[in-house]
């Protein structure tokens, strides 16, 4: 080819067309180098056919600079960001960008310097010094990372070196990871979990489109099932990407697939350092990464070959992007899927009402495993009528939980307290003056944490100290915390079990990989007893001896304007009592609730799962909800809430006028004020029928908005904040 058109990562710019120079190789899907005034911009080839723009003459092309080292983007891959880029009305700039995420890993093979601690004491001692070494214990990275991880300046760390405290090592960037292999350690399965694990075997050597949904309830042994699928790829020489809901689950994982496979698999998450991400991406497109465990950001990397996806925990939420490209992970493994020709696993216990809607219609083939693995029995469930059994005053945790905390502290078994609040108080006022601390930049309360003794917002990170005194009175001693999070409930178990070991786990207190390892150690050694957590605690996790749940406010989730509240509450709730009776001994859950009548909470409490998804279903199609309808939200924001208010008004007042698609709103978005942007919202209720993304874009695309005015376009919304 002599001219060639191209992605760049600018999509005010538009794709821009330039040269080939004689003797250049150059594809649709090669990364290349080219030059954009008196830059360089790195860019992806397009076939112009999938890549509309006006012709260049000939004679005012430039010449492309050079071809990057690293192998071109599959046709496959290509197709899936203008799938991606048009189905989310992004633009397909910044869906690629997704792909090349590590600048690193387009410049070819190299090495690096990464210093260590070397055993040695400096001449002397300062404070810095003192706890960057002990920080250091066991790290090794560049003096840039290794200053993040310790919290001093790189000087500090640069005059360690200068005393032989940190000694250089020389490390090759693509060093190649160790080799999984298909029968290190293959399991006994049970006939129903051996019939499903078959059907994945055989949908992997196809070498075909396959859609599954693997429907297990909670310990019924779906890892150990599609880790056959797993094996099956290995096998076949193709490259696997497991999708996880969250980083905390990776070291329960990890110890999974080691002992299973005989080494842990390539991970891709945003807190792994710059020369890990480099090395994975590269290993990645080369093929030479056999399994790939990752958050969602992991679907768009350039796999060489691509044999096998699975989706675990496919109902969670996370797996749908709330910013940037608003995308949803487990529709996006799908699509790759079905571009890249492969089977792909959805694996739940409480699987998505749009993917059981799916397996109905025959779109996805729904396998099964009812009961769980090794005769464990799925605990006894009831619900605890707080209007009945009523917690003293300034307590949160009802008698008959209490009691039962006290029985399972007398037979040495543990036992889970779930909460989804973070934090100590999720609000904090001045008894004097009524005063509430609220965040500066947010319409939301600041959270008190006691553990680390600071007033946070949980929406932009701020974060301040506890005032001694009021600010709008000057009263002092006058801050009462109001309602219980997490914390709280913590100190009221210590309260009424003094003898207790107890554990708060939540994205606070587990925020590496090595304080999720410490915790399941210490679970798993029986040096807690009672967990008091988060929706992180909800799944993944396997602790025998954990034959307790109780979940604290049942409540909390059905309040708000969730449109999904019903079915996001039955599925946390079911997967947190999952946690309980896992092995040799029987479990019991205690659903705290003030509505025990309520359908969600009836239907968890009878475990009647079909009747809620029943009603559910009935509700939604009765609304024009998905997977009936089609939901898509617009959300304007600026700096300027009159300026946001404006060009909200504006694009109420030019709405499309159709059979088919209802439009609700402007108006103020529940948090009208988030990180200093006033927002605004709409929500477009479609039927499915209706071609939401072209309503959109042409309702949109006609519209000028001032240079603060932000747009954002959520196709299938899962936050309505």
């Amino acid at each position: 080819m002599n001219r060639a058109r191209l992605l760049i990562f600018n999509a005010a710019l538009g794709p821009l067309d330039y040269r080939v120079p004689d003797g250049m190789d150059v594809r649709p899907g090669s990364v290349v180098v080219a030059p954009l005034g008196p830059r360089q911009i790195v860019g992806i080839v397009w076939d112009p056919q999938y890549l509309p723009a006006d012709s260049v003459p000939e004679s005012k092309l430039r010449p492309l600079i050079g071809v990057l080292p690293v192998p071109p983007l599959k046709p496959a891959l290509m197709r899936l960001i203008e799938w991606t880029a048009d189905y989310y009305c992004a633009s397909m700039a910044s869906v690629a960008r997704m792909v090349i995420s590590s600048g690193g890993a387009l410049k070819g093979a190299a090495t690096m310097t990464e210093y260590r601690l070397t055993g040695g004491m400096p001449e002397r001692m300062t404070p810095q010094r003192q706890a960057a070494m002990e920080a250091l214990e066991g790290e090794q990275a560049t003096i840039r990372e290794l200053s993040g991880i310790a919290g001093v300046s790189e000087g500090v760390l640069r005059g360690l070196v200068n005393q032989g405290v940190l000694e250089p090592v020389e490390v090759d960037c693509d060093r190649p990871y160790p080799r999984a292999v298909a029968n290190f350690d293959v399991p006994e399965l049970s006939e129903e979990q051996r019939e499903v694990a078959d059907r994945f075997v055989s949908a992997v050597k196809a070498h075909k489109f396959a859609p599954f949904l693997l429907d297990g309830v909670t310990g019924s042994g779906k890892t150990e099932v599609y880790f056959e699928a797993i094996a099956a790829a290995i096998r076949e020489d193709r490259q696997v990407l497991v999708l996880l809901p969250e980083i905390a689950l990776t070291e329960a994982f990890l110890k999974r697939f080691e002992a299973r496979f005989g080494t842990a698999p390539v991970l891709w998450h945003s807190s792994l350092k710059a020369t890990e991400r480099r090395r994975a991406w590269r290993a990645i497109a080369s093929g030479e990464a056999q399994v790939v465990v990752g958050a969602r950001s992991a679907l768009f990397l350039p796999y060489d070959r691509l044999g096998l996806i699975v989706v675990d925990e496919a109902h969670e939420i996370s797996f749908k992007q709330d910013d940037g490209v608003r995308y949803n992970a487990r529709d996006i493994a799908v699509m790759r899927a079905r571009f890249e020709e492969l089977p792909v696993i959805l694996a739940s216990a409480t699987p998505a009402l749009e993917s059981l809607t799916m397996a109905d219609q025959g779109i996805y083939e729904k396998l099964v495993l009812p009961s769980r693995f090794g005769g464990a029995e799925l605990p006894d469930i009831a619900t605890v009528d707080l209007t009945k059994e009523k917690p003293p005053r300034q307590c949160w945790i009802a008698p008959p939980l209490v009691k039962a905390l006290e029985e399972r502290l007398e037979r040495g078994e543990q036992s889970l307290l779930f909460l989804n609040r973070r934090g100590y108080a999720p609000l904090t006022l001045c008894r004097h003056c009524g005063y509430r601390f609220k965040c500066p930049n947010c319409s939301a309360w600041l959270v008190e944490h006691r553990l680390s003794q600071r007033l946070a917002c949980h929406h932009c990170g701020l974060e301040t100290a506890p005032p001694d005194a009021c600010p709008e009175c000057g009263e002092k001693d006058c801050l009462v915390a109001c309602g219980p999070g997490v914390e709280r409930i913590a100190d009221e178990v210590r309260e009424i079990l003094p003898d207790a070991r107890v554990a708060v786990i939540t994205s606070d207190t587990l925020n590496s990989p090595e304080k999720i390892a410490h915790f399941i150690t210490a679970m798993e050694e029986g040096a807690i007893d009672v967990i008091v957590g988060t929706q992180l605690v909800t799944k993944g996790f396997h602790f025998p001896e954990l034959t307790l749940v109780g979940v604290i406010d049942a409540d909390l989730g059905l309040e708000g304007g969730d449109l999904r509240a019903a079915e996001r509450t039955y599925q946390q709730i079911a997967q947190v009592a999952g946690r309980a009776g896992r092995g040799d001994k029987h479990g019991e859950v205690l659903i705290q609730t003030r509505h025990p009548d309520a359908p969600v909470i009836a239907a968890l409490a009878a475990g009647d799962r079909d009747a809620f998804y029943e009603a559910e279903t009935e509700a939604r199609r009765h609304a024009g909800a998905p997977p009936f309808g089609r939901w898509a939200a617009i959300i304007i924001s600026s700096e300027d809430d009159k300026e946001a208010r404006e060009a909200a008004n504006r694009i109420g007042a030019s709405r499309p006028m159709l059979d088919d698609v209802q439009i609700l709103g402007p108006a103020p978005a529940p948090l009208a004020l988030l990180r200093n942007r006033y927002r605004y919202r709409l929500l477009i209720n479609a039927r499915r029928s209706a071609n939401v993304q072209d309503v959109i874009r042409q309702w949109l695309g006609s519209q000028q908005f001032a240079p603060g005015v932000r747009v954002n376009v959520d196709i299938d919304p899962y936050s309505f904040v």
